[in-house]
């Protein structure tokens, strides 16, 4: 089964090799047919403390590192503005 990969934005990187990411996600609601959007955050383990706030990333399903850490940061997107 493959991992899923997911992108979010680091939210926080006060923690050691942790980085909280928040992920969005847009869908249509069933019974109102309006566009909702809803999000989420993961605790995602980043080893030398690269990735700081406002950070676009990818992260990916992996064991369980701690408690609340499921997640590894992968890459690191970079927006084109």
């Amino acid at each position: 089964m493959p991992k899923r990969v997911l992108q979010g934005v680091v939210v926080s990187d006060k923690q050691d090799k942790t980085v909280v990411v928040k992920v969005e996600r847009r869908y249509v609601h069933p019974l109102y047919k309006k566009s909702v959007l809803s999000h989420k955050k993961y605790a995602a383990h980043d080893e030398s403390n690269t990735f700081k706030a406002g950070d676009v990333v990818s992260i990916q399903e992996s064991r369980p590192i701690s408690k609340t850490k499921n997640w590894v940061v992968i890459t690191n997107q970079v927006e084109a503005k």
